[in-house]
């Protein structure tokens, strides 16, 4: 029930493949990762994006839904789901019979605090194929180095067991080097990295939202997890730019400092940063984006030369 694949992103790839056929539809998240709607439209298959607000969209669901793809915790937002909440998603998969892909790469970056679930664990009736790999974790995405593992209690997969095996051929599969590392990295890497590289990330957060709620027209939303943050912006106090796209255009023009526009989460007015970096470069990245909104920033109500 664990298929080896190329990263993460070959083991997502794969599962929508087995999934849904051209004319389905599968549910993603919105902000979510690209490459949900990249490898599903690759394919003829509808994406529909569903909202990670209070008002979620489950009308989405007909006949020709496939999947109901869930990530938690989330890239961009950094948000790690309640066990209560995976429950209420499994209930909705339950009563139509979805199946889920669950994208739980970042399953060992939650911050202390918060709890993370396995998908898998919350309702048997459900079954879930659960994606992951050891880009994140190990810190190695060059590596290639991916897997998914099946959870079927009821036995709903014999078919889609068939069908990931048929498509796991299609090429020769990771590279044999970083497979025959995989059971001494799992048994003898030692709980100081994990724990460092995680204290690493969180204290890369606490610095970044400190200095970024600081700035006036910035919100920023302190993540629970995961590697990124996500942070609005006010256009009313930003007249400069008309969307998020030139804010992050301007700022690595003027700053040297590059952030995703949260276009590519399918969200407005955001963007997202990378809480991986050194502590010394995270904190001048954030003086930068400081310096650069005092440069463009308008109060509320102020005129065009900048007073009030």
């Amino acid at each position: 029930d664990v298929i080896l694949t190329s990263g993460c992103s070959s083991a997502l790839d794969l599962c929508i493949s087995v999934l849904a056929n051209p004319g389905d539809n599968i549910l993603i998240p919105r902000p979510g990762f690209s490459i949900y709607r990249t490898l599903a439209e690759s394919l003829g298959i509808e994406a529909r994006s569903y909202n990670l607000l209070a008002d979620r969209q489950w009308e989405s669901i007909d006949d020709r839904t496939a999947a109901i793809v869930v990530n938690n915790p989330s890239n961009p937002c950094g948000s790690v789901y309640t066990r209560e909440h995976l429950r209420a998603i499994a209930h909705i998969a339950e009563r139509y019979k979805v199946p889920i892909i669950a994208d739980e790469i970042y399953a060992h970056f939650v911050f202390p605090g918060h709890e993370f679930h396995w998908f898998a664990s919350v309702n048997p009736n459900v079954p879930v194929l659960s994606c992951g790999g050891l880009t994140k974790r190990w810190l190695v995405p060059g590596w290639r180095q991916g897997w998914i593992v099946v959870y079927d209690a009821k036995g709903h997969f014999a078919e889609v067991r068939k069908g990931l095996l048929a498509l796991s051929t299609r090429i020769l599969g990771p590279n044999t080097v970083c497979q025959a590392a995989i059971p001494d990295i799992l048994e003898f890497t030692p709980p100081e990295f994990y724990a460092s590289t995680l204290k690493c990330i969180e204290e890369n957060a606490k610095l970044s939202y400190a200095k970024l709620s600081a700035v006036p027209g910035l919100r920023p939303v302190m993540p629970e997890g995961a590697m990124y943050m996500m942070v609005g912006f006010s256009q009313s106090e930003y007249p400069d730019f008309p969307d998020e796209m030139a804010f992050t255009e301007r700022l690595v023009t003027e700053q040297s400092v590059f952030c995703l526009p949260s276009r590519c989460f399918e969200i407005g007015m955001f963007f997202r940063i990378v809480l991986t970096v050194p502590s010394d470069m995270m904190t001048e990245a954030c003086d930068r984006i400081a310096q650069f909104c005092a440069a463009h920033h308008r109060p509320t109500g102020s005129a065009g030369n900048g007073r009030v």
